[in-house]
């Protein structure tokens, strides 16, 4: 793909080819006109974004990269009716010897197609997926930060976008990935986060679809995540909706506990989500030589943990300082030797270059 002073912004490989013999092509420079060094989360408008669309046939068109810009909906459209949408979110690197990383884009892919079996949607191929992540990737180079001020965040989203007024799924959908430069989740940064044990409102219940990453599990814990940020706590710790005493994620992100040489984390059994970091963290948390335990955990044993710490693409792996459930407040031993540090590093390392990447979880863009 070709981005010219034209203005051509989306150019089929015949139009590309004779581009290249008709007109020069203007290069971008390396870094957008950006202050690199107060890069917070937050949306950035970037310069391109991926589309392609899915009708009746069941098979998504050949997609493209366009002007980054608003979608045309029909009000009808099932994605606004009755929330058939999901996402994914996922991270480019820049290294320091200058390569384009991304960080097991795949396991997104599944995850996909994953949620939108359950969501009676037809989903892109694995191959168009990565494809379309790398497009979007290189297309907004200039804004991947430079190494060590943040990533380039991507969303992948699927969304029925086919008019609908009965309850149905929407005869169309439309694929789309979209960028943004990115920096810490939380506004802490990297210092500790103290979370809130939430036991009125529920994520999740067995047989729906807590364990996809669907547009509607979000909107619901809005009012949690609001409550708790007026207190002054970072964020909440959801609990099951049967027996109240088990936890199972936090808004944003999976959640471990360490006990002595013991790592546990809640179970992937249909009410959380099966986050990318989280399985990544398992396996280096193995490695390390930890023993790895996914189970129910009780919210008495998170009250009575060593540590604790989050994992999830949008914040990585963040400590947490201290847990507060039913006006008890636990804070938590800090330091350089923690368990989630030995882990944050090991993980990024892999992901922008500096360590071996032994698992092949990462895919460099050329």
């Amino acid at each position: 793909m070709i981005f010219s002073k034209a203005g051509a912004r989306c150019l089929t490989a015949h139009a590309a080819s004779a581009l290249r013999e008709s007109e020069p092509v203007v290069r971008y420079e390396e870094y957008a006109d950006f202050d690199w060094n107060n890069l917070g989360f937050g949306l950035t408008r970037t310069d391109f974004m991926y589309k392609a669309k899915c009708t009746l046939n069941n098979t998504f068109e050949q997609g493209q990269v366009t002007d980054y810009g608003n979608v045309e909906l029909s009000p009808a459209a099932g994605v606004l009716n009755y929330g058939q949408g999901i996402f994914e979110g996922t991270k480019a690197f820049r290294g320091e010897d200058g390569r384009i990383l991304l960080f097991r884009p795949d396991q997104n892919a599944i995850r996909m197609q994953t949620g939108a079996d359950r969501m009676c949607m037809q989903s892109p191929s694995i191959e168009q997926f990565v494809d379309a992540v790398k497009q979007t990737t290189i297309a907004n180079k200039r804004w991947i930060p430079p190494p060590g001020k943040g990533s380039l965040y991507l969303r992948p989203l699927l969304i029925g976008t086919g008019p609908t007024l009965g309850v149905s799924p929407a005869p169309e959908y439309t694929f789309l990935v979209y960028a943004s430069p990115v920096g810490n989740y939380f506004k802490e940064g990297t210092a500790p986060l103290n979370l809130y044990v939430n036991n009125e409102f529920h994520r999740a219940t067995r047989g729906g679809a807590g364990g996809v990453k669907s547009i509607t599990n979000y909107a619901p814990v809005m009012k949690a995540i609001l409550r708790a940020k007026e207190q002054g706590f970072s964020d909440v710790v959801y609990l099951d909706s049967v027996h109240k005493k088990y936890i199972e994620e936090v808004s944003s992100c999976n959640v471990f506990l360490v006990k002595g040489n013991v790592i546990s984390t809640p179970a992937t059994v249909g009410t959380i989500l099966e986050g990318i970091t989280r399985k990544s963290i398992i396996d280096l948390a193995r490695d390390l030589g930890y023993k790895v335990e996914e189970r129910l955990v009780a919210v008495d044993e998170l009250m009575e943990a060593d540590e604790v710490f989050t994992t999830g693409t949008a914040v990585s792996v963040a400590t947490v300082g201290s847990v507060t459930y039913n006006g008890q407040r636990v804070e938590y031993k800090m330091g350089d030797e923690l368990v989630s540090q030995k882990l944050y590093k090991t993980l990024v390392g892999i992901q922008v270059g500096k360590i071996e990447d032994k698992y092949n979880w990462v895919v460099e863009i050329k």
